[in-house]
């Protein structure tokens, strides 16, 4: 009797793989059809200004179905030109997701006319292609503000509504931008570093205060950003320039309105996009390699070639860090981590050392298993995280980014135990659960590519802006000690702006 079962059981795999083989072979064998291709994005709208521009296309076959893996990098062919220029300053990349769909990111710079953006396949245009952005498609650097905000946000699709910002901003009734000028300094002044901005008919003024005042570089950044796009109101706020947030009174108390890049459950501090998501938007096709694009094709293997092992590489800015490596030595089977860097325990190094190379954050979507533990404050990798092709074992934390209320656990991420008492059993399910835990991966890769791209990071800091401004009791004002924060120049491309900037048309 066992034998037979023995028999049955290799027969019924058998005829599986066969099965795979043939669905597979299937698709290999098919070519993606021109016609039955989908493309769509923002990158194809003129209005839409961002450092990096981005659409998509899925690969459909001739029958109609989606290709479910590449159909080969070299695919598709992109090409733009524009009636007026003869050459044209754009850095088009064409992304393989590896899941039949591809993401084309475009850098502008300079500003074009009517650009026309060709998407080929063997020298066939693909779906409505050409595409043509009618009339000017603004570069980044493009100082040229949309007058009115409500055009603005339909132009870019923003949401009506974040969930984060409506929590954030129950807790202030109102707000006086003079009673904070005063008593914010005062309170936070010497001890943490503050940015202190009004934001007065389009310009950016800052004051700052404290020692290590660097990061106000990412704020800076944004603030020029947005205003050379939108004309923000008239607004005046302080800006937390560390990590962790400020405001503990109970919202019952005289609390202060801080804007920081993290929040906490113990804290009433109005919550940004981190400053790493930040700049990875402002600087994508820049200077800097890791972004919501670059990881969406550098996703390592397909799934079942990843290794089953939970993964995690950092530094030692947490006691439950310690831990982790300490169960990875334990259970080296199920869990491969190691610290890169000893900062905060350097007398422990002895013992949870040796130190390891850095790894290619590329390389850590060679496992199916992805460990996110608190660092100082939240971990600010978790965004590039979900957009793998892994799963993410996530912290249960008191600490939170803008969007975590969103995301949903055993839907967007598995969830862990603060202490990670339950780390190893819930990789164990993971491991029995394989096509579960493959839905939850494509579920938090979903969540970052529809809500982590620079679009969403836009229209978030408008929309916070805007909030608060209507909260403001008394009006904004160029402080003593404040200075403009200058917009950068281009000699070289430089950019006429058209537009009526007049706030009768707000």
């Amino acid at each position: 009797m066992k034998s037979l079962r023995l028999v049955l059981w290799l027969l019924l795999n058998f005829c599986l793989d066969l099965l795979r083989h043939e669905v597979s072979g299937a698709q290999a064998a098919s070519v993606p059809s021109a016609a039955k291709t989908m493309v769509w994005g923002p990158g194809l709208e003129a209005n839409i200004v961002l450092p990096a521009r981005f659409f998509f296309i899925q690969a459909v076959d001739s029958s109609g179905r989606n290709f479910t893996t590449s159909p080969g990098e070299k695919t598709f062919e992109v090409k733009m030109v524009s009636p007026a220029e003869p050459f044209v300053r754009i850095w088009i990349q064409v992304l393989d997701r590896n899941d039949g769909s591809f993401l084309v990111r475009y850098r502008m710079y300079a500003t074009y006319t009517d650009l026309q953006i060709n998407i080929l396949l063997k020298n066939k245009h693909v779906a409505k292609s050409p595409f043509i952005l009618k009339g000017r498609s603004c570069h980044e650097g493009c100082d040229c503000p949309q007058p009115s905000g409500s055009v603005w946000e339909e132009h870019m699709h923003c949401s009506q509504s974040f969930p984060q910002i409506d929590r954030d901003l129950a807790h202030y009734a109102s707000v006086d931008p003079d009673r904070n000028a005063e008593e914010i300094p005062q309170r936070f002044g010497q001890r943490q570093s503050l940015c202190h901005y009004t934001v007065k008919d389009n310009k950016v003024y800052v004051q700052t205060f404290g020692e290590h005042v660097g990061f106000r570089i990412f704020m800076d950044a944004i603030l020029l950003s947005l205003t050379r796009k939108v004309q923000l109101p008239d607004v005046e706020f302080f800006v937390n320039l560390g990590d962790w947030p400020l405001e503990k009174r109970k919202s019952t108390e005289k609390i202060h309105p801080i804007f920081s890049w993290c929040g906490s459950n113990s804290t009433r501090d109005i919550v940004m996009p981190t400053y790493d998501l930040t700049e990875s938007v402002l600087e994508t096709m820049g200077r800097v390699s890791l972004d919501m694009m670059s990881v969406q094709s550098n996703t390592g293997p397909l799934w079942p070639e990843k290794n089953a092992t939970a993964f995690w590489r950092g530094r030692d800015s947490r006691q439950e860090r310690l831990e982790l490596v300490k169960l990875s030595r334990a259970h080296p089977d199920m869990i491969d981590a190691a610290f890169t860097n000893f900062f905060f325990f350097k007398h422990d190094e002895s013992l949870y050392g040796p130190l390891v190379k850095h790894v290619s954050f590329f390389d850590f979507f060679k496992y199916k298993y992805q460990i996110n533990i608190d660092g100082t404050v939240a971990a600010y990798r978790l965004p590039y995280l979900l957009a793998g092709d892994s799963v993410v074992l996530k912290q249960d934390s008191s600490y939170y980014e803008h969007f975590y209320n969103e995301l949903r656990p055993w839907e967007h991420y598995i969830p862990i135990k603060a202490d990670l008492s339950d780390l190893l059993e819930k990789i164990e399910w993971a491991r029995d659960h394989d096509e579960e835990v493959k839905k939850i991966a494509l579920a938090g890769q979903q969540f970052a590519r529809h809500h982590l791209m620079g679009d969403s990071i836009f229209c978030y800091y408008y929309k916070l802006l805007k909030e608060y401004a209507k909260l403001q009791v008394t009006t904004p004002k160029v402080r003593e000690g404040m200075e403009l924060v200058e917009q950068p120049t281009d000699d070289l491309f430089p950019c006429s702006c058209h537009r009526t900037r007049s706030k009768d048309e707000l």
